[in-house]
């Protein structure tokens, strides 16, 4: 487990293309915390590391969904704040993705953590302050390297 505190969007940003750095195809990262965490700034960062020249990222909320194309792999963020059930999770096409050959983002995993496969990568943002986070990574030692 991995422990670290920003202090700024720019520094949650900077952690989070140091994890996009590390990530491979068929890499699951379920994110937890509350609105205005920093979840989708961690994206932002962690799609610039993962090789994808993208600078706008956005929540997928009203989509449910955002692809961000790569010439190998493409990233899929998903938003499952409104949904509760496996029925919901199957309205989304969530199952018909490639997982298998790109990288899932989730924000509101806690909603479908049972639907989860066993490697995925946790990322938990806590709020410490206006501009403090907390952020929490579990599920995966390789990525200890990343970090000083």
């Amino acid at each position: 487990m991995l422990r670290i505190e920003t202090h700024s969007r720019e520094e949650t940003v900077s952690e989070g293309r140091k994890l996009g750095a590390a990530l491979r195809k068929g890499d699951i990262v379920a994110f937890r915390g509350g609105l205005g965490a920093g979840k989708t700034a961690f994206t932002s960062g962690l799609v610039l590391g993962a090789g994808l020249d993208r600078a706008e990222v956005s929540s997928p909320t009203f989509a449910l969904v955002n692809e961000y194309r790569g010439g190998d792999f493409n990233i899929y963020h998903f938003d499952m704040y409104r949904i509760v059930s496996e029925e919901g999770l199957e309205s989304t096409g969530f199952f018909d993705y490639d997982f298998d050959n790109n990288i899932a983002v989730i924000e509101w995993s806690e909603n479908i953590t049972e639907f989860l496969p066993a490697h995925t990568i946790y990322v938990t943002i806590n709020t410490a302050g206006e501009n403090d986070r907390e952020i929490i990574i579990e599920g995966g030692g390789r990525y200890a390297a990343y970090w000083d």
